[in-house]
Formats: C-alpha cells, sequence, structure tokens
C-alpha cells in the first residue's frame, strides 16, 4: 500500500488549556468535511482551574465537541444550556450564525481532568445560511460495535453495518476505536476521505507508526489494517470531499468571502444575540483569512 501521510499538530492554547491543532494543516486544509480539528488536553486541572471560553461568534459550519474525561458547560444564543459529559455529542450548527460559551462548571471545578476533541465541519455550500439549531445526543444514543479486543463508539455515520442517530448535513464518519493489545480491525474505505488520531496507546495502520498529536491521512481507495501494540485509542474522521474550497477566518466558515465581511460587522455591532447568564464576550482579533 502507499505509504500515509503525517500531518503533525501545533501547540497552541484555548480557554486556558493546552490543545494540538491538527486542521487545519499546510498539507491538507480539511478531510471529508472536518475543516478543523482541535485535540483538547489530556489536562490535569488544579482546583478552581477549569475551562473558560466566552461568548464568540460562528458562521458557515456545526461544531462537534466529544469529551473522553471531564465535563463542560454550553451556552448559546438560542438559549441552550447544556452539560457535555463524557460520550455524549454536542452538536451546534452555526447556519447563519450563532454564538456559545463553552466552559468549565462553577460547581465542578475540584480538580480533575479535561480531554476531549473538537471539530468543526463546513456545511454544504446550499445550507452555509440555513437557521442556527442544535441538538445533543447522550452517550447512550450512540451505537457500540463490539468485536473481539476492538469497541467501537460509533458518532457520526455508518461504519460495519451499523448507522448514528446524529443528524449532518453531508456523508461523514467519527468513530473512536479502542483496541485491546495484540486486537486489529480493517477500516473500510467506505468513504472517499478518512484520517485516524492515535488519542493514547501504541498502534500502527498498515505499516505506518501512529503517533499522539497526529492526523494520518489514509489513502481514497483500499481497506486500511489497524492494529494495537498496546491498548489504543484512535479517533476516526472523514466522509466526502467538500463542495468546493472553504475560507477559514476566525471561527467563521464560509464559501464565499463576502460572508465573512458581513459576519464580521455583525460581530462588532452586537447583532449574533445574547446568550443567558453571559456578560463576556472575545473581541473581534485582527488576522487573515486562509482558504483550501
Amino acid at each position: 500500500m502507499s505509504e500515509l501521510i503525517h500531518i503533525t499538530g501545533r501547540a497552541e492554547t484555548v480557554g486556558g488549556l493546552p490543545i494540538s491543532r491538527l486542521l487545519p494543516a499546510v498539507q491538507r486544509r480539511a478531510v471529508g468535511p472536518f475543516v478543523f480539528v482541535d485535540h483538547i488536553g489530556p489536562a490535569e486541572l488544579a482546583p478552581g482551574q477549569g475551562l473558560d471560553v466566552p461568548p464568540h461568534p460562528h458562521i458557515g459550519l456545526a461544531t462537534v465537541t466529544y469529551l473522553f474525561d471531564g465535563i463542560q458547560l454550553h451556552r448559546d444564543t438560542l438559549g441552550n444550556e447544556v452539560l457535555i459529559e463524557p460520550g455524549d455529542i454536542n452538536l451546534m450548527t452555526a447556519g447563519r450564525g450563532i454564538a456559545h460559551a463553552e466552559r468549565t462548571p462553577a460547581n465542578a471545578r475540584n480538580g480533575g481532568k479535561l480531554h476531549g476533541v473538537q471539530t468543526w465541519i463546513a456545511l454544504p455550500r446550499p445550507l452555509e445560511q440555513c437557521s442556527p439549531h442544535f441538538e445533543h445526543y447522550p452517550d447512550t444514543d450512540l451505537p457500540r460495535i463490539a468485536r473481539p479486543g476492538v469497541d467501537i463508539h460509533l458518532l457520526i455515520g455508518q461504519l460495519f453495518g451499523h448507522i448514528s442517530p446524529v443528524a449532518v448535513e453531508s456523508p461523514t464518519i467519527y468513530a473512536v476505536i479502542d483496541l485491546a493489545p495484540g486486537a486489529s480491525i480493517t477500516v473500510p474505505a467506505d468513504y472517499a476521505e478518512r484520517a485516524l488520531m492515535l488519542i493514547h496507546g501504541e498502534a500502527h495502520a498498515d505499516n505506518s507508526v501512529l503517533a499522539v498529536n497526529e492526523l494520518v491521512l489514509l489513502p481514497e481507495t483500499g481497506d486500511t489494517p489497524l492494529t494495537a501494540t498496546t491498548a489504543s485509542r484512535i479517533m476516526l474522521l472523514g466522509g466526502a470531499p467538500l463542495d468546493g474550497p472553504r475560507t477559514l477566518w476566525w471561527n467563521f466558515v464560509a464559501s464565499d468571502r463576502e460572508l465573512i465581511e458581513a459576519a464580521k460587522v455583525a460581530w462588532q455591532e452586537d447583532r449574533f444575540g445574547q446568550i443567558p447568564n453571559e456578560t463576556e464576550r472575545l473581541p473581534l482579533p485582527v488576522k487573515r483569512a486562509t482558504a483550501d
């Protein structure tokens, strides 16, 4: 098989916590509809410490939050206030515009670990300006696929005959694969664009060793064998290719730069709406846009 492409994440800080940003990258701007991937932590929180991301806006995308450890409170301009716990999927579709805040709840700042992944899925062009909406799927609503030495938590899409109830707007695969030492599976080429991200452990895909804080791009054709040397957890993500390039500017994603310019003005003029129980807001940064 062809040699796999490895993308190394770059270290950033979000809300006071360390993250590894894997997309967008020089080698690849998107994998399927995924245009943004942050591996959050794992961070050991001291008593009183937590995640604090004040209100900020989005357009043209759906945010997907998944936690391995810890809890997080989501608030948005639709009035939603939802606690995200490990194994849940938090799906916020921004469409023409929404703002949200992400925090560790005040009553949960007793120390402990926070560890998870946040991704952005670009909306198809016809839906970039849809009405914003929000869905939360608890852990127990998402399929588990059990095989000898293998446990798969299917978050979005279809895999091995199982279908997730999470509703997204384009063909998408997103799953957590737990492998026992020596266990193997074959990752099917059901979706044209796919990538693997090692969360912990030691594993290899075909003849490529996986590393933490790397995104490994799989070939578009042909199944890929995945084997663990030690107990390992790997994220699988991807889907159908985007229906054209996207521009990313701060928290905005769009196929037309004019939509981003309009969103900048709307945020500066405080037209995204208010979030109950929030008084802060992140200012608009001064930065350049990037495009596919």
